[in-house]
């Protein structure tokens, strides 16, 4: 069997780490027996209670907080991420991501042209068209742009968002639909060098320092792209190439929210453990109506609610690997 990808081991860049807060200083070890990593990115939610997910990045530094489901500014949070380790990450006294035995999930990526994914910071200028620069070396596929000074929308750019995406935006922290907007990317599609931004407050605030998490599809180990729902319990199969990790939809055409399953949190098929990127709510245990199964090779829909499949309906998903379909020595993984 020919091999699928050149990377063996996606927990070397990707890992879901579970914890049991302790309310106060907390050194977290990932738990995986794979590769020790250092994350760039440790987007935390707490699992038990109604709570804003917290989102902290080695470019802006440890402290530094941004909330994903909120539009308010970065701001300062000694009682949140501390420090990130060679092998995990230290959180502090917060409620949102430490409170005593609540329970905890970290979704951590590592920046790497390898394995796909950007960190980009930079200054805006509030004019049109102008390109930024990144380090992919790889057209981006996925990317989220955060002013960090202003209250601004998380703006979110997806391939397979549109016939046409540059034209048009999601928004992370909101279940709203696609909407057009000339402003955002300057309808210019990103390249293998730079994406480009316009002159939107969003997205290129002028004097306003901006953050931008970019990835590129890497075979393997991560898939944007798209499918449509069929609107029956016997859902559709959408191929990745690999078992995921990690899975997020969203519904383009309608007011859905950004649905977060995990290879942690739901263990076995069919798993319906539900987080929203754009909520603060708790998470929604065996939710039979957003029941999926994680595959070798991909993901298979089994229910017909309009969160993930609906008939006729246009989905996008970001996901990355747990293990390739096939290694780079040709040896196929097993379904879970």
């Amino acid at each position: 069997m020919a091999a699928y990808t050149t990377i063996d081991d996606p927990t070397a860049y990707f890992k879901v780490q579970l914890y049991t807060g302790t309310g106060s200083s907390n050194a977290i070890t990932f738990d995986d027996t794979d590769t020790d990593m250092q994350p760039d990115v440790v987007w935390i939610k707490v699992r038990s209670e109604v709570n804003n997910h917290e989102l902290y990045d080695s470019v802006r530094g440890a402290t530094k907080r941004l909330i994903p489901d909120l539009t308010s500014v970065e701001d300062t949070n000694t009682a949140g991420l501390t420090a990130f380790g060679s092998d995990g990450f230290t959180v502090n006294t917060s409620h949102a991501t430490n409170k005593s035995s609540g329970t905890f999930v970290a979704w951590c990526w590592k920046e790497s042209a390898t394995a796909g994914f950007d960190i980009v910071s930079f200054t805006g200028n509030g004019t049109d068209d102008r390109d930024i620069s990144h380090s992919l070396s790889a057209v981006p596929h996925f990317m989220v742009t955060r002013s960090r000074v202003d209250v601004e929308a998380w703006v979110t750019y997806h391939h397979k968002n549109t016939s046409a995406p540059e034209t048009d935006f999601l928004l992370l922290n909101d279940n709203q639909a696609t909407t057009d907007n000339a402003t955002i990317w300057s309808d210019e599609a990103p390249t293998s060098s730079v994406f480009t931004v316009g002159a939107d407050n969003s997205t290129n605030g002028n004097t306003d320092a901006i953050i931008t998490y970019l990835w590129s599809e890497k075979q393997g180990f991560s898939r944007f792209g798209s499918y449509t729902g069929n609107g029956n319990a016997d859902g559709p199969f959408v191929y990745l190439g690999f078992r995921p990790a990690w899975l997020m939809v969203k519904h383009t055409g309608a007011t859905q929210g950004w649905e977060i399953w995990d290879n942690k949190r739901s263990s076995y098929n069919a798993g319906g453990e539900l987080l929203a990127a754009n909520s603060s709510a708790a998470e929604r245990s065996n939710s039979t109506w957003a029941s999926l199964d994680f595959l070798s090779n991909g993901f298979k829909i089994r229910y017909n609610d309009a969160l993930n499949n609906s008939s006729g309906s246009t989905y996008i998903y970001m996901a990355f690997a747990e293990a390739p379909f096939v290694n780079s020595e040709g040896v196929p993984c097993n379904a879970r």
